[in-house]
């Protein structure tokens, strides 16, 4: 007994009600006004999403807990690197046009939500890592930080004659955004997704190479290309 194909409802007006209008659009100027192939995309689009999220919690989790191994080494304590935030982020002063600006102001508070959020600085040290978002861990490659960070620090992270704006600094970013992206459920439809899919899986391999190898064989996002309606 074969098991019937569920009867999918028709993308009437009920789709601008569910998505919004402009949302909506979008997808139908991708497929010339056709409703029910747009509908198709959108999900898609999201399908899409979710394999990319898969892949860059993957990335993510790495990075951090091998940053916080090369800023451990570097900053030993105790404490934990994350309790001495003054010393470890201390202030970076930049020109941003006529000002002069801390660029580790915003760090310095993320660590102090994550503490807060952990418990309080009794907290496990891991926990406190684990509460970091993916924006603290961003910034740290930035060339603001290439003295006070990545010399001493988070180039240890990396195989030696890692570029840190080439190989790291330059595909986190653009993973950045791209997890930007896909958290507020935007279209990826001009997405350069396969380059994205490149940054994740050579960033994986820069921090160890089976990790890489394992990113690439359980990511489905090549197979979700290839079957873009």
């Amino acid at each position: 007994m074969t098991t019937p194909t569920p009867a999918f409802p028709p993308a009437g007006r009920w789709v601008e009600a569910w998505l919004s209008g402009p949302r909506f659009a979008v997808y139908l100027a991708a497929t010339g006004a056709d409703r029910d192939r747009a509908l198709a995309l959108y999900e898609w689009n999201a399908q899409l999403s979710a394999a990319l999220m898969h892949d860059l919690a993957h990335v993510e989790v790495g990075l951090r807990n091998a940053y916080d191994v090369a800023l451990s080494a570097r900053w030993p304590g105790p404490p934990h690197w994350t309790l001495t935030g003054d010393t470890v982020f201390a202030p970076v002063y930049r020109k941003r046009g006529r000002r002069r600006v801390d660029v580790n102001n915003k760090t310095r508070d993320s660590l102090r939500h994550a503490i807060a959020n952990a418990g309080g600085r009794t907290a496990p040290p891991g926990k406190i890592v684990a509460e970091l978002m993916f924006g603290f861990w961003r910034y740290l490659s930035s060339a603001a930080h290439e003295k006070t960070l990545w010399v001493p620090a988070l180039h240890r992270a990396f195989p030696p004659g890692t570029d840190r704006a080439v190989h790291v600094d330059g595909p986190v970013g653009r993973l950045h955004d791209l997890r930007n992206r896909v958290a507020h459920h935007e279209p990826l439809l001009t997405t350069d997704v396969a380059g994205r899919l490149a940054d994740l899986i050579g960033l994986a391999a820069r921090l160890d190479a089976p990790l890489g190898q394992h990113v690439r064989a359980n990511s489905t996002v090549s197979k979700l290309l290839a079957a873009r309606p």
